[in-house]
């Protein structure tokens, strides 16, 4: 039987919405002002265990899986684009029926969150930005341009766990724990449920006749439209969204708060948990009078 371990440390009730016949699992814990948080390729929920655990006595942590994603259906058939996973956490918005919220996201989970901010940007009360992108940028690491090559990337991402697997000990400058291991491959288990991780690869925008170009074009230019305060905390050892793409960040919003680890990776909440944590914590606390 397979490491189940994994569970101790992620002690959530399953939610679940109906998405035009797609089950979209979430995790909906605690009360107070809502945060969501919006995990990237290849983790899930999972990723954000321990900053709902350190927020849920004051604050609703709502955290989604995407479609094809952690504990999420992974239809074959389903269009696998940025536009509709913003659209996907937009119904689960309304679902809801949230009203103002907060903001946490990480790689993927950037340009997606940022492209419901740049759709509801009065709605936003804060955000906090790790490790992430919601811009245009040709910045391709080798490994990941590898997977995203025509006829061999999507097989080796889906048929040899070329991605999720290897992002658990090169996300991390720390050596996870094997159990914390086996839980963010747990929902990556075969081929089939692998079809998210090799086409959110595929969706990466490199020009301008790409199928998600415009989208994000259309996100960078509202940006500006985003006013809420921001805490950008970042892993200077990230071998994908490197120190380049805070540089770029910093061009947009020069005069939010920016942490850097410089010993952390790309998986930023492992490498620093409770640094992490904490920072977020006293972020939200700041700001709480306004939510």
């Amino acid at each position: 039987m397979k490491n189940q371990n994994w569970k101790k440390y992620y002690p959530f009730k399953d939610n679940f919405l109906n998405i035009n016949g797609h089950q979209l699992h979430y995790v909906d814990e605690g009360q107070g002002h809502p945060v969501i948080m919006l995990h990237g390729n290849p983790t899930w929920s999972f990723f954000y265990r321990n900053v709902i655990l350190g927020l849920k006595e004051n604050y609703r942590c709502i955290v989604p899986d995407h479609i094809g994603c952690g504990l999420s259906d992974k239809p074959q058939d389903f269009e696998y684009t940025l536009e509709n996973h913003i659209a996907n956490v937009i119904k689960l918005i309304e679902h809801l029926e949230i009203e103002n919220f907060s903001l946490v996201v990480h790689d993927w989970g950037g340009a997606i969150g940022m492209g419901v901010a740049t759709a509801m940007p009065e709605r936003v009360k804060s955000m906090t930005l790790m490790n992430t992108a919601a811009f245009k940028s040709q910045d391709i690491p080798f490994r990941i341009g590898l997977c995203k090559l025509p006829l061999i990337g999507a097989p080796m991402v889906r048929a040899f766990n070329a991605f999720a697997w290897p992002a658990t000990f090169m996300a991390v400058e720390k050596k996870l724990d094997q159990d914390i291991k086996s839980g963010y491959l747990y929902p990556y288990n075969n081929y089939k449920n692998r079809i998210a991780t090799a086409q959110f690869v595929q969706d990466i925008p490199l020009h301008e006749g790409h199928r998600s170009w415009s989208k994000l074009d259309s996100i960078e230019k509202g940006l500006k439209d985003v006013k809420c305060p921001k805490l950008f905390i970042w892993g200077a050892k990230d071998f994908c969204f490197n120190m380049n793409f805070l540089a770029r960040w910093k061009d947009f919003y020069p005069d939010e708060k920016y942490i850097v680890y410089n010993d952390a990776g790309h998986y930023v909440l492992e490498d620093e948990r409770e640094n992490c944590v904490k920072e977020i914590g006293d972020f939200f606390n700041e700001y709480s009078q306004s939510y």
